[in-house]
C-alpha cells in the first residue's frame, strides 16, 4: 500500500464500509428527515437515531463481540465516524460513550463493568458524560479539587464539574476525582476514575446555556455522593493514567476537522451554482486544501492508534491544527456569502449554518484541552522543557 493509499483510508474493506454508511444515511435522512448540522457530534442529540445506526451495525465498531460489539479495528470506526460528520447525522446522544468510554473499559474496566455497560454502548442506548474540567481546572487537570473519599462499600463524592456535555439526558459521568492528598512534587498523582449514575442520591445538574438559548454544556456538583466499589474504573491512583490515554481518542478524531463540514460543503455547492470570480475560487481552494491536509494528519494519528502506538502528541497537534481551521472556516464563509443571492434557497440554508457555527466556534478551540496548553504537550513530545 501506498502512503498516499494509506491517507485515503480506503484500503481493504475499508471502502465498501464507507459506502454501506453513506447509503445508510441517504436512506434514513430521507426517511426520517433529519437535516445536516454544524457541530453535530455535540449539539444533534436524537436517541432514535442513534439506535437506527446501532441497528445497522455502526456502532460499537471496535467493541468486541463478546460484549455486542464487532470487533473490527479502529480505522474502521474513523471511517464511519468520518462520515457521519460529513453529513452533519445527529449523533450526540451516543457519540462520547462510544469514542471514549468505550475504550476506557476495554483498558480499565472490571469484566462486570464490561458486562454490563459495553452492551448498552454498541446497542446505541447508553448515554455518558465526562466529568474533567471545573472552575479552577480546565485544562489544568492537575488543579481538579473534586475529592472522593473511602467508606464502606465505596467512597463518597463531593465537588464540581463544568462543562460538562450532555450531562442533563446522559445516564452515566465518568468523574475524574481526587482520592490521596495533592502532593505539590508529584501533581498528577492520586487521582481515580468513578462511573456515576446520573440519578445518584447528592447530584444536581445545572444548565449552561449558550446565547441563543441551546443546553448542551451543564454544571454538575457532587453533593456526597455514594459511589460503590464496583463502579470504580480501573486502578486507584492511576486516574492520570487513565485520563490522558482517554484524552487521545477526544482530540485525535476527525471531529477536530470537521465540526463545520457541513458549512464549508454547503457554501461549495452554492458557489458552484452561483459562479465565483478567481479571489473567491483561490480562497475557497485554501481553505479546502487545508482541510485535505489535516484529513491526512489525523488520518496517520488513527492508523498509529490502530497499531497501538503512542500518538499522545499528534494527536494534540491534529486537535490545535483542526480546531483552528474550523474556526477560520467559519470567517471564510461568512465573508463568501456576501457574494451570493441573498434570496436564494441555498444561501438561506448556507446562513442557517453559518449562525450556529458562529454561535459554536469559540468553543472549538477550548473543549478537549485549550490549544496554548496543547502546544506545551506538542513541545515536550519533541523535547523542550
Amino acid at each position: 500500500m501506498s502512503e498516499y493509499e494509506a491517507l485515503c483510508a480506503d484500503d481493504g474493506d475499508l471502502a465498501d464500509l464507507r459506502a454501506s454508511v453513506r447509503a445508510f444515511l441517504a436512506a434514513d435522512r430521507a426517511t426520517y428527515g433529519w437535516e445536516p448540522a454544524v457541530d453535530c457530534w455535540l449539539a444533534k442529540w436524537d436517541p432514535e437515531f442513534s439506535a437506527r445506526l446501532a441497528d445497522a451495525g455502526f456502532v460499537g465498531l471496535t467493541i468486541p463481540t463478546e460484549y455486542g460489539g464487532h470487533g473490527l479495528g479502529y480505522l474502521h470506526r474513523y471511517v464511519v465516524t468520518e462520515e457521519l460528520l460529513a453529513h452533519g447525522a445527529p449523533v450526540a446522544a451516543h457519540w462520547i460513550a462510544d469514542r471514549q468510554v468505550a475504550p476506557g473499559l476495554l483498558a480499565y474496566g472490571s469484566e462486570d463493568q464490561r458486562r454490563r455497560l459495553l452492551p448498552r454502548i454498541a446497542a446505541g442506548t447508553l448515554y455518558s458524560a465526562i466529568g474533567m474540567s471545573e472552575h479552577g481546572a480546565g485544562s489544568d487537570l492537575a488543579a481538579v479539587q473534586t475529592r472522593a473519599v473511602a467508606t464502606d462499600g465505596g467512597w463518597r463524592l463531593s465537588g464540581t464539574k463544568v462543562w460538562t456535555s450532555g450531562a442533563h439526558v446522559a445516564h452515566q459521568i465518568v468523574v475524574l476525582a481526587r482520592t490521596s492528598p495533592l502532593d505539590p512534587e508529584h501533581r498528577h498523582a492520586g487521582f481515580s476514575q468513578f462511573i456515576v449514575p446520573t440519578d445518584a442520591a447528592g447530584i444536581t445538574i445545572s444548565p449552561i446555556e449558550l446565547m441563543n438559548g441551546e443546553r448542551h454544556f451543564n454544571e454538575v456538583t457532587f453533593d456526597d455522593v455514594f459511589v460503590s466499589d464496583a463502579d470504580v474504573l480501573g486502578e486507584i491512583g492511576n486516574g492520570w493514567h487513565q485520563v490522558t490515554a482517554e484524552l487521545g481518542f477526544e482530540r485525535s478524531g476527525p471531529e477536530r476537522i470537521l465540526s463545520t463540514a457541513t458549512l464549508v460543503f454547503t457554501a461549495a455547492r452554492a458557489l458552484a451554482a452561483h459562479g465565483v470570480d478567481d479571489r473567491t475560487a483561490a480562497e475557497f481552494g485554501d481553505l479546502m486544501a487545508r482541510m485535505v491536509s489535516l484529513r491526512q494528519l489525523s488520518v496517520s494519528v488513527a492508523r498509529a492508534l490502530s497499531d497501538g502506538d503512542d500518538a499522545a502528541g499528534r494527536a494534540a497537534l491534529v486537535k490545535d491544527l483542526g480546531t483552528r481551521f474550523e474556526q477560520d472556516s467559519v470567517e471564510l464563509v461568512a465573508d463568501l456569502i456576501d457574494t451570493l443571492d441573498p434570496g436564494a434557497p441555498d444561501t438561506l440554508a448556507l446562513r442557517g449554518l453559518l449562525a450556529t457555527a458562529r454561535l459554536h466556534s469559540p468553543l472549538f478551540t477550548l473543549r478537549g484541552g485549550t490549544n496554548e496548553v496543547l502546544r506545551g504537550v506538542v513541545a515536550k513530545g519533541l523535547g523542550a522543557r
